[in-house]
């Protein structure tokens, strides 16, 4: 199968190795990736602090950039539940009846990494190698918007080597946000404290997500409180054939 790889703005400025993780275990399962060179941002955070109409050149961009891919694969949670809940509401606020009906068709094509690889390609064994203690956050937009449920966690589950040791409060927000964390600081700055306070909690040596953001937010307070633990999205775990959890080169 095809597969285009929409890599999000925040993953290609931030965390590339995101990207080729993600690449790693969609060949190694005897699929083919596209990289569309020219995609750029889904317009979330346009949306999300009121700049909606900055955001419908980048719903423009996005649906001509994938409208001849038949399957994309995004390795964020939050930037496929934008696609999923706005994108229709964006079309129709612009009022062009050719942008909706392209929105309408592209959405049953745009799949989450994790859901991507259970649902649409039937596969909870990606032959990976993990000899690590790991714990698993739900991100918000995973949990409340896409419904992830226990995928990620299946995934994990038949990591070779991997213990996996459940996180309390699970279901709880890490207090990130988006500019959620700058315009509310002291209440983002608290709900992190608990999330990470959970976490330590688990003796991980790793803790996992779906979403680079939350992963990105949590790692900021356990690099300053120089906690005993660090962050990696679930790609570098699937990806991984074993080895040390040494800091990647995009480690924040």
């Amino acid at each position: 199968m095809r597969i285009a790889l929409f890599i999000t703005c925040y993953n290609d400025t931030l965390f590339p190795e995101t990207g080729i993780a993600v690449v790693r275990v969609l060949e190694r399962l005897g699929h083919t990736v596209d990289f569309p060179a020219a995609q750029t941002c889904c317009g979330q955070m346009h949306y999300n602090t009121g700049y909606q109409a900055e955001a419908l050149p980048l719903v423009r961009r996005f649906v001509e950039v994938f409208r001849e891919h038949d399957v994309i694969c995004v390795p964020s949670s939050s930037c496929v539940a934008m696609i999923r809940e706005h994108y229709a509401k964006i079309a129709v606020a612009s009022g062009d009846l050719r942008l909706q009906a392209d929105v309408t068709t592209l959405l049953p094509r745009v799949y989450e990494f994790t859901e991507l690889l259970v649902h649409r390609l039937n596969v909870d064994d990606v032959g990976a190698t993990y000899p690590h203690r790991v714990t698993y956050h739900a991100s918000c937009h995973s949990l409340r918007s896409l419904h992830l449920g226990d995928v990620p966690l299946r995934l994990l589950g038949k990591v070779r080597g991997i213990e996996l040791v459940p996180l309390q409060k699970l279901d709880q927000c890490c207090g990130f946000g988006g500019t959620f964390a700058i315009k509310n600081a002291d209440v983002s700055g608290a709900m992190l404290e608990d999330k990470l306070h959970c976490i330590e909690n688990t003796q991980a040596e790793v803790c996992t997500a779906c979403d680079n953001s939350c992963l990105m937010h949590l790692q900021g307070a356990i690099h300053r409180q120089r906690k005993a633990v660090r962050t990696e999205h679930i790609a570098h775990i699937l990806a991984s054939e074993g080895g040390s959890a040494e800091p990647r080169k995009d480690t924040v």
